[in-house]
């Protein structure tokens, strides 16, 4: 049995990505309850991704890590919001082979078929 890409993203990297916002956020003296209302999660959620209960199987290059950082302080100065800063870096992560690395831990017999090389 092997994952599909989308539900790699899904089940993984999305989580991931809003538990690294979440950290962020919290370093810059926001509420679990405003970092909700940014993620539109509940204040719950939050507390469960600063406190390593989510998404904490996997790990962020530094490339996407400096991203999101970039992401963050756009949504700290209002320039952007989560769902644009979450396409923009899906984006980058897809274009970087980023998701093969989560993909190939749980698909490791179906890498064969798959049309992107996963950097090693």
């Amino acid at each position: 049995m092997f994952k599909l890409p989308q539900e790699i993203e899904v089940w993984y990297i999305i989580p991931k990505i809003r538990s690294e916002f979440a950290k962020r956020l919290i370093k810059n003296d926001l509420s679990y309850e405003n970092i909700g209302k940014i993620l539109g999660i509940t204040k719950a959620s939050v507390t469960h991704y600063v406190k390593n209960k989510r998404a904490n199987r996997i790990k962020m290059s530094r490339q996407i890590e400096r991203e999101i950082d970039f992401s963050v302080n756009r949504i700290i100065k209002k320039e952007s919001n989560f769902l644009i800063e979450v396409q923009r870096l899906l984006k980058i992560i897809k274009e970087n082979k980023c998701s093969c690395d989560v993909c190939k831990k749980y698909n490791k017999n179906i890498l064969e078929y798959c049309n992107c090389k996963p950097i090693y």
